[in-house]
């Protein structure tokens, strides 16, 4: 028969978390940014075992004294990969099994991030010897990646494809002025399809998501064009429909 406590004090001062199994924990980031034209995501080359010779998403273990939540992890190994906060850093999923690590039953907190890759400095960091983009098409990289991670990433490009359908999201790689032709075509990439450049523009300067700046971006080969930011409130924004595939 278990021991009867008066208080939750008495119980807490008795329990012992450690006469219970615990998972190994850890926190993955799949990080995107687009160079030429085409969508990449951040990986790291594994120098240590388990899985040393291989890719795998920036990632690790949440640090009980360190992080005071999930999110601080995140935002942790993000910082240490790429030295900046991310415009926008979002939570995916939780996944977990015995299959997942060699080491043991293992589950992990999957989080996305977009960025423009111009404002990042890249850094291996523990248990890695480098850090590089690349390029992702159809939701995978060439190449089996670490652990479950191929698997991580596949998810992780449909969640930002989905959101690309009715938020700003794509815009948080370009830099801080931008002309409407580079945030469509931005969109293009990430969905991975053609879009209907008229209705498209129509759409974004309908939804009062984006304000002129007064400057003009001039080529030789093309006419001046008005370069646009963002308004304080576009993060948040919601269309009322989603983006469909070839409007």
């Amino acid at each position: 028969m278990s021991k009867q406590f008066v208080s939750e004090e008495e119980f807490l001062a008795a329990y012992n978390p450690k006469d219970f199994d615990s998972p190994l924990s850890t926190v993955d980031v799949a990080i995107f940014s687009v160079i030429d034209e085409a969508l990449h995501v951040l990986l790291v080359w594994r120098d240590e075992f388990p899985c040393k010779g291989s890719w795998a998403l920036p990632g690790g273990f949440v640090e009980l004294d360190v992080d005071a939540s999930l999110d601080a992890t995140a935002m942790r190994k993000l910082r240490e990969k790429t030295g900046v906060k991310a415009p926008h850093l979002e939570q995916v999923g939780t996944f977990g099994g015995p299959e997942r690590d060699p080491r043991g039953w293992a589950m992990t907190v999957l989080y996305f991030a977009l960025m423009s890759h111009e404002k990042v400095k890249l850094s291996a960091g523990a248990g890695a010897s480098e850090a590089a983009w690349h390029k992702v098409t159809g939701g995978k990289v060439n190449g089996q990646l670490a652990f479950d991670h191929s698997d991580l990433l596949k998810v992780a490009c449909a969640r930002l494809q989905n959101k690309a359908r009715y938020t700003v999201l794509p815009g948080y790689v370009l830099p801080e002025e931008f002309t409407l032709t580079a945030l469509i075509n931005i969109y293009r990439i990430l969905l991975e399809e053609e879009i209907d450049n008229p209705m498209m523009r129509r759409r974004l300067l309908r939804s009062n998501m984006l304000e002129e700046t007064g400057n003009m971006l001039s080529g030789e080969k093309q006419r001046p064009a008005k370069l646009y930011r963002f308004a304080e409130h576009a993060a948040s924004h919601v269309f009322e429909r989603n983006l469909e595939a070839g409007k």
